[in-house]
């Protein structure tokens, strides 16, 4: 009887998990998308394609099929979605949290920090850092926008009149903002001619996404042995090493006498009005419990998430930001005039309330948004089945979510094209549908640092834009993307400073 049940059991296994997998394809099979063939898929579109070219490969494919369709990477299949009601249902779901399979390229690197964690692990995480984003805490962090954003306007000062591509000078910007901020140590990427973090980080993002579009490659073992994937965790290693130095520097100063000292506000600094500013991993390393609540490995897996989310995006916004305005010289001078009339002709650092202030800005950077968004495509696991206009999608298939797609719908957008931030005047805002835009994402896993991402951005921009006119080398329509985990531009954002007298 005992054997006869092992059978049974030996049986039923193999043929539960047939009878999902027959369930997957004759449901994927009914949604409209490229044919498949076996082993590839349908991945053989992007063959001999430029890396240049990829996104708008996609994104014609997309447009042709959705607003909903299917994909296959290999033996695995993708649902495209572009529809705000679409994003509606799978984003304010409580049960389908897990980011879907397009995030597993990333976690050699990551490994569950918050970017890609998910289940009770997630939620941990998530109550444990949110508090580090409180808005106290972001205006401590203000001083530092401030500081980065003067170094960087000074170095720029000798590219005046000069053709100069601006994507490196905010990279190193962003890094050292986001490492005194979050990390609350001195990285100094703007001081040094190249940066090996910063090479590994943009080479890492590419490669990942590059290894979806090859089947054979997400295969582990297979993935080590080629040129891409002894690159890859090349990069990787390097990073760990940084995130790794970072936390046992940051851990001995923590837990010695002199650190408790520095906790303590100084008389000259009660005098001064100065208030000590705790950075993110300060705040993690006390939320930690001395490590019993979360251990190094997953201290450093924080590091690595926030030091990428942290900057990465930030600086890709910041970039077409100056691009759109580069070829609206009127928004320029509408953002200038609005900075002069908040500081009164001042030379002193931005606050908190001049940042409330700067609704035209606000509204430009929403728009870059809108065109530009940071990151293209954010994407869930199913974890019950959904039903989208009359398509059933069983458990168990990866979303991708494609925002990109959802900004440029004519539907919400007319003339998607078009560069216009009074598309967020309060007015023209009120009838649209409120997942046509979300480029934090939305609902329980929206971005945590989208407030400090545009503080930062604003700053930063203010900055540069209340010393120089930026003029734009290239055209918007004629600037290709780069289709990484954040879409950059492919031969970086060429301008010509000229200094405002």
């Amino acid at each position: 009887m005992i054997t006869a049940v092992l059978v049974v059991l030996l049986l039923a296994f193999p043929l539960i998990a047939l009878w999902k997998r027959i369930r997957i394809l004759y449901y994927i099979e009914k949604l409209p998308g490229l044919r498949a063939y076996p082993l590839i898929g349908t991945t053989y579109q992007f063959y001999n394609v430029p890396k240049s070219d990829i996104f708008s490969t996609l994104v014609k494919r997309n447009l042709k099929y959705g607003p909903i369709l299917r994909s296959w990477l290999g033996h695995r299949p993708l649902v495209h979605l572009m529809k705000p009601a679409y994003f509606e249902k799978v984003m304010t779901s409580q049960v389908s949290l897990s980011k879907g399979m397009s995030y597993d390229t990333v976690k050699p690197w990551m490994g569950n920090g918050l970017l890609v964690n998910t289940g009770a692990s997630w939620h941990q995480r998530r109550k444990l850092l949110t508090p580090a984003f409180h808005f106290s805490i972001l205006e401590n962090f203000v001083e530092v926008f401030n500081e980065k954003a003067l170094k960087l306007a000074d170095k720029l000062e000798t590219k005046v009149g000069q053709q100069i591509n601006m994507l490196p000078y905010i990279t190193k910007t962003t890094l050292d903002i986001i490492c005194e901020t979050a990390m609350g140590i001195q990285f100094n990427a703007m001081d040094d001619g190249s940066s090996e973090y910063i090479d590994a980080l943009c080479s890492v993002t590419g490669l990942a996404i590059m290894r979806m579009l090859r089947p054979w490659e997400m295969i582990p073992f297979i993935y080590k042995m080629t040129k891409n994937g002894k690159r890859y965790y090349r990069c990787v290693k390097i990073l760990h090493e940084v995130a790794t130095q970072v936390l046992v520097e940051k851990k001995k100063a923590y837990n010695s006498k002199k650190a408790s000292a520095v906790q303590e506000t100084s008389e000259e600094d009660l005098l001064m009005g100065k208030k000590k500013r705790k950075a993110f991993l300060d705040l993690v390393l006390e939320a930690s419990n001395g490590g019993q609540d979360l251990s190094d490995t997953e201290i450093r897996e924080e590091i690595d998430t926030f030091l990428f989310a942290g900057h990465d995006t930030t600086s890709s916004g910041i970039c077409w930001t100056l691009l759109l305005l580069g070829n609206h010289q009127d928004w320029q001078d509408k953002v200038r005039t609005e900075i002069e009339d908040i500081m009164q002709g001042e030379q002193r650092p931005f606050t908190m309330q001049d940042l409330q202030e700067m609704k035209c800005l606000e509204r430009v950077i929403k728009e870059q948004l809108r065109i530009f968004p940071n990151v293209p495509v954010i994407a869930r696991m199913l974890s019950e089945d959904l039903n989208l206009d009359g398509y059933y999608i069983p458990a168990g298939v990866s979303i991708n979510m494609q925002i990109y797609e959802a900004h440029h719908d004519p539907e919400n957008w007319p003339e998607p094209e078009r560069f216009d931030p009074d598309r967020f005047l309060p007015e023209n805002t009120k009838n649209r549908h409120p997942y046509s835009y979300v480029p934090f994402s939305a609902g329980p896993r929206n971005c945590i640092g989208q407030k400090f991402a545009q503080h930062e951005q604003k700053i930063l921009l203010a900055t540069i834009l209340r010393k120089y006119r930026v003029k734009a080398v290239d055209k918007v329509e004629d600037v290709k993307m780069n289709f990484e985990i954040v879409i950059r531009p492919h031969d970086g954002l060429n301008v010509i400073l000229e200094r405002i007298d």
